[in-house]
């Protein structure tokens, strides 16, 4: 199949579109899950926030679905990633301060039970194409360990687009076989999702995680594409619009496979970003106040769209507050599954709300991130947000906004209002001390310290 944009598709499912203009038509069958996570893409990098950056088919699925204004991800994306995985904290994973390095040992523990889990569970097929980042020492960190049948691509973030190499070692494999190909890793990880979905069992519904690893540094993209940005002349965003280009066609041929198949009516197609954009790298989050790495809302509110054509209204935007963690008890929900977990989660089923056209009140949501030397808190209660700093010596810095009036944190409130910023940061305290004491923190590369060859047979027992 050739690239091409998926809004040249969308007519053919226009009457079940339709549908979702009135109350949502109870489905006759478990629908098919499709997660395209970007990695790495900045608030003001989709076209339907305004972008330079030619997006048609990230367009379409926010015309044609559910698009969230409010949607929230940590500022870094291993936790990001397990709160997704687990629908729980990363402050109780140990995986909330930083990404886990490709020197470490540690990954999300194995008595949480992931998403795929439950989804295989209720007889689905379950495939991740893309980035884990959620452990690789042990094999009982592996996706196949986690709940997915097949799995392709790599463990660590940051690998080379074109030699799929990590700190010198090939990172890149099938069902845990390192495999060397040729080829821009994007469109070979949406050729892989692509072909599970036309090789599946047609008796049975699927569960497809496409983690891509773009737009992330290093900053690689196609010849064509970064052609395509000729007029940008600060080259990394040029090349950084190039890979985004690259993932939004690669995305439009996954959906085309779900056209050709007969199938794009019953899968409900979920769209984010793990964190969000690192200006420094040439991702834009305007209007938004600062990018990755911070609690601001430029480091965690993130692009957000929900497709199910006949199940929610076309072209609805939802100002919905919501995170990661949220979304396996509300897709379990969609899909008429319980998520069959042993420990409590923190995310919460917004699928009747979501299904209603309502914005429903949330509870505290904390998030945190840990770099040079200073761990960078936030939480949001109903109207008000404090971020806090605090270095490991010295004062804390406390900012406290209105954040539904002033969603582009503007206007410092801490000072008038210092019993809500007590209040707050002892919340913020509170869920810190949730953290277990092997969790992964801030640090340098161990002396001595060496990639292995191969990553995944690197990967030991235990």
């Amino acid at each position: 199949m050739k690239r091409r944009d998926f809004l040249t598709l969308a007519a053919g499912f226009s009457a079940a579109c339709a549908l979702g203009r009135g109350a949502a038509a109870a489905p006759s069958r478990k629908p098919n899950i499709l997660i395209f996570l970007a990695d790495d893409l900045g608030w003001h990098d989709v076209g339907y926030h305004g972008s330079e950056i030619r997006t048609p088919n990230i367009d379409g699925l926010a015309a044609q679905g559910v698009r969230f204004e409010r949607a929230y991800s940590f500022p870094v994306c291993s936790p990001t990633r397990s709160g997704l995985m687990t629908g729980r904290s990363p402050m109780r994973l140990g995986v909330c301060y930083t990404v886990i390095r490709p020197w470490s040992d540690y990954g999300v523990p194995v008595a949480e039970r992931f998403m795929p889990q439950a989804f295989h569970d209720a007889g689905y097929q379950t495939a991740i194409t893309g980035k884990w980042h959620l452990g690789h020492a042990y094999k009982k960190f592996l996706p196949r360990s986690r709940g997915f049948d097949h799995a392709y691509g790599h463990l660590n973030g940051a690998i080379d687009y074109f030699t799929h190499e990590r700190e010198g070692g090939l990172d890149w494999n099938r069902n845990g076989q390192s495999v060397r190909e040729e080829g821009y890793s994007t469109f070979l990880l949406g050729d892989e999702a692509a072909r599970f979905i036309r090789q599946r069992d047609r008796t049975r519904p699927f569960f497809v995680y496409v983690p891509f690893n773009s737009p992330h540094a290093p900053l690689q993209a196609p010849p064509e594409y970064i052609e395509k940005y000729s007029s940008i002349a600060e080259p990394r965003r040029r090349s950084f619009a190039a890979m985004v280009d690259a993932m939004d066609t690669t995305i439009g041929r996954v959906l085309g496979t779900l056209e050709e198949e007969g199938i794009a009516g019953n899968t409900l197609v979920l769209f984010f970003s793990d964190n969000g954009g690192p200006t420094g790298s040439g991702a834009t989050n305007t209007p938004l106040r600062a990018g990755k790495g911070t609690t601001f809302e430029g480091g965690i509110r993130v692009p957000t769209v929900i497709r199910w054509p006949g199940q929610l209204k076309p072209g609805t935007v939802s100002n919905q507050v919501m995170s990661m963690m949220d979304y396996f008890p509300t897709l379990a929900a969609a899909a008429g599954l319980t998520p069959g977990n042993t420990l409590p989660l923190d995310g919460k089923n917004l699928w009747p709300s979501i299904t209603a056209g309502k914005a429903e009140p949330r509870e505290d949501i904390c998030f945190c991130v840990e770099s040079a030397g200073v761990v960078r808190l936030g939480v949001h209660r109903r109207e008000w947000k404090l971020v806090r700093e605090v270095p490991r010596s010295g004062t804390p810095t406390n900012y406290l906004f209105r954040i539904d009036e002033d969603p582009n944190e503007t206007t410092n409130l801490a000072e008038k209002n210092p019993k809500l910023v007590a209040e707050l940061a002892e919340r913020l305290e509170n869920w810190r001390a949730l953290h277990p004491a092997g969790g992964v923190r801030e640090g340098p590369m161990p002396q001595g310290w060496k990639a292995p060859k191969l990553w995944v047979e690197a990967a030991r027992e235990g």
